[in-house]
């Protein structure tokens, strides 16, 4: 279909154009058979509303398949299964008309008390840009569009809204971009959202250098750029800044306020025709649905969605711990399954994100069904969401004390963790505490099952308990993937996609969290996660990276070769020597003190899961780029790689090395800053032409030192005067006139052209 030139279409049609019609669709052009673009939540699954007026979740939804959510691929490590999730979304997607699907996000998790970690990947910008990449690739080629969220810096819920996140350059090019720059160069989404917050004092939705200077002009963005719902308070400025389609309906406000501006002679026309064209551009693409409200599920195969979210989810769940090897279950043991969550899963979030499932699966449904008798299974409530019940917790003792292994099913409820606000805590309900120690006291072996969206802490029960592990959110089909991994129909495969600390107030972000008086102030800079736990080496329960597997994994024979200056190759061999098959997610490290920052003690540059047979070895390689060395340099506005050693580490998680292998880098070229007379004179004997000058006519205006002592005060005396500037030095300075001249002229003449 030809996009038509907006010159054709009347102003007060272009500028009723770049608002919503309603909550999820644009304006068509029916005289041009342009259609209205339909954009519908969620990433994990798409939530079709039975109103036109719904965005929190708070109505009900046409039913569709919810799949593992992105905390639960994040820990997954694995962009087939994010790529699956994608694929099938935009199967259902189209079903129901949809053209733009909104997700995935790939804001950080900096707290975990962010509210909505749960549609995050990870603490770490390399693994959410990659999954979220995959997503993204898998989704559009399926021909739906994407819509990458939240553009920036939106990691919290409290006062979303209105607050500033107040963040350096350096954090924001290192943490918070580099998921969404590798999405949008590498996957070309058909949008992004721009976020509720502002950024440094100026709301996403009106900041040109994050929309236009950043976004288009440094990483080529060409597709549509919209509002989160209801992001816009200045709807000219947000325009001008590159915010094209401003998202839902808003009666009108936006629309005029862009005529009076073009009529002031305040706005181009130019200006609203650019945005008009990127908007006619994605609907030229759309399918031309009206409504989302037919109900038709006929067109996806609402079995073989369940049974792959089930298998999905099998790859997300982390292994934490298994002592002795209690887990996996033997088919014929005498199994206690307590917890209110074994019969009714919490597999989802609260908010925008919320899926009306096709189905869902009961975990003690499913254990039964894998037992050798359903008689085998007993099951016990043990607690509600409520609080704390003696009866019940009792009765789930009983059930322990007869059982070979108590299962308990622990977690959140969805109104902890929820779009909207943040969690306050991140210790599990007191409640669920008392059950899993009194069943632990009892029973012979006891597991922990957790099912939550955000990090909880072990503390208080860890060491009381045989095995856990940390289901998350998996979706629909969770319940019947928990009992595929507790009974070794499933190796768990699923790493931590964030840390485990033991206490809250031990992460990075705890005294700034989440803000005041309209602030919010990023004061740990680039030590988010575990790049704060390792470098100040602060113990974590368990560490970003770590998860256990039904048989063993070695890594070895590493090899890392320069390819470049500033790029490597790495290659490393990976053997399953247990006895079961199995994946092993395979990390690459780089640790460098090199550079004039401070540098985390390692980032990960690398990854890629492995599966394989018992016995099977294989070679595996790795490719880091120019970035995987460098930092951001503000004073040059670019990545800089600094001449020095990298250690290349091989790593089972952030903690833990198991090689390492150091390169030497010649670093970039130094760049001559500019001297001048204000410049101290630290910077003027750095200088690479004017300070050995400088030294030699100092040296030979000031007498030789008597002796040794004389030499170091002098040494000395001059390391402190370094951060004087220039024009005081030469008050002091044993210099003649001529020394002064030469010096300033040779500055001069050696200052970049």
């Amino acid at each position: 279909m030809p996009t038509i030139d907006p010159a054709a279409l009347p102003l007060e049609q272009k500028a009723r154009i770049l608002t919503g019609r309603d909550h999820t669709t644009s304006h068509p052009v029916r005289e041009a058979d342009v259609p209205p673009i339909v954009l519908v939540d969620g990433p994990h699954g798409v939530r079709p509303p039975q109103t036109a007026a719904d965005h929190l979740g708070i109505n009900e939804s046409l039913p569709a398949t919810c799949f593992p959510p992105a905390v639960a691929v994040g820990s997954s490590w694995d962009p087939e299964v994010a790529a699956q999730v994608g694929e099938a979304v935009a199967r259902e997607a189209r079903t129901y008309g949809i053209d733009v699907v909104l997700g995935p996000g790939v804001n950080i998790k900096r707290s975990p008390l962010c509210g909505r970690n749960f549609e995050y990947y990870s603490e770490d910008p390399l693994l959410s840009g990659v999954l979220a990449s995959a997503h993204v690739r898998a989704i559009q080629s399926a021909g739906v569009g994407a819509s990458l969220k939240h553009f920036a810096a939106n990691n919290q819920e409290n006062d979303r809204v209105h607050v500033s996140a107040d963040v350096d350059e350096r954090t924001l090019r290192e943490i918070y971009f580099p998921a969404f720059e590798r999405v949008v160069t590498d996957a070309k989404p058909a949008t992004v959202m721009c976020s509720y917050n502002r950024i440094n004092g100026v709301f996403a939705a009106e900041n040109r250098w994050l929309l236009t200077e950043v976004l288009r002009d440094e990483w080529g963005f060409d597709g549509l750029v919209i509002s989160d719902w209801g992001a816009v308070h200045d709807r000219v400025a947000a325009l001008t800044a590159g915010m094209d389609l401003a998202m839902p309906m808003d009666w009108g406000v936006g629309e005029a306020a862009v005529l009076a501006a073009v009529g002031a002679g305040e706005l181009d026309e130019s200006v609203v025709d650019r945005s008009v064209r990127r908007i006619l551009a994605l609907a030229a693409k759309a399918t031309g649905a009206e409504a989302t409200s037919s109900g038709n599920t006929e067109d996806f195969d609402v079995d073989a969605h369940h049974a792959l979210a089930r298998q999905l989810a099998t790859e997300c769940a982390v292994l934490l711990k298994n002592d002795g090897g209690t887990l996996p279950l033997a088919a014929d043991a005498r199994i206690a399954v307590i917890g209110a969550f074994a019969t009714a899963p919490r597999y989802q979030g609260g908010g925008s994100s919320h899926i009306n499932a096709t189905r869902t699966d009961a975990a003690l449904d499913a254990i039964r069904g894998l037992a050798s008798s359903p008689d085998a299974v007993r099951f016990a409530q043990g607690f509600t969401l409520k609080g704390t019940d003696a009866a019940l917790r009792e009765e789930a003792v009983a059930a322990a004390r007869e059982a070979d292994v108590a299962v308990v099913f622990a977690g959140l409820a969805e109104a902890d963790e929820s779009e909207g606000y943040d969690r306050e805590t991140i210790d599990l309900p007191a409640a669920q505490v008392e059950v899993i120690r009194a069943v632990a006291a009892a029973a012979r072996r006891t597991v922990v099952v957790l099912s939550n969206g955000g990090v909880v802490s072990l503390e208080g029960w860890h060491d009381d308990v045989d095995a856990i592990l940390e289901g998350w959110l998996l979706g629909q089909a969770g319940g019947g993937a928990l009992a595929d991994l507790l009974f070794g129909a499933a190796n768990p495969s699923g790493r931590l996609a964030e840390s485990i600390p033991f206490r809250l107030a031990d992460n990075p972000s705890y005294l700034n969290f989440p803000g005041e008086l309209g602030h919010v102030r990023y004061g740990e800079g680039v030590m988010v996660g575990y790049r704060h736990y390792t470098s100040i080496a602060l113990p974590v329960r368990y560490p970003f990276g770590h998860g256990l597997s039904y048989t063993t994994f070695a890594t070895d024979h590493l090899e890392a070769t320069l390819t470049g200056d500033d790029t490597a190759e790495v290659a490393v061999t990976v053997t399953n020597t247990g006895t079961r098959a199995g994946k092993h997610v395979v990390q690459v490290y780089v640790a460098t003190c090199a550079g004039p920052v401070r540098r985390p003690a390692r980032e990960l540059r690398a990854f890629t899961k492995v599966a394989l047979e018992p016995g099977e070895s294989r070679r595996v390689t790795f490719t880091l780029d120019r970035r995987a060395f460098a930092y951001y340099n503000v004073e040059q506005s670019g990545w800089a790689v600094a001449g020095g050693e990298y250690t290349i580490q091989i790593a089972d998680n952030a903690v833990d090395v198991t090689a390492e292998a150091v390169l030497t880098l010649p670093g970039d070229a130094p760049e001559a800053q500019p001297l001048t007379i204000e410049s101290s004179l630290g910077e003027w004997f750095a200088h690479p032409v004017v300070g050995p000058e400088l030294t030699a006519r100092l040296s030979a205006a000031a007498p030789a030192p008597k002796d040794e002592e004389e030499a170091e005060e002098n040494a000395r005396l001059l390391r402190m005067a370094a951060p004087m500037p220039m024009s005081q030095f030469f008050l002091y300075a044993p210099l003649s006139d001529d020394d002064r001249n030469h010096l300033l002229t040779l500055a001069d003449a050696s200052a970049p052209s």
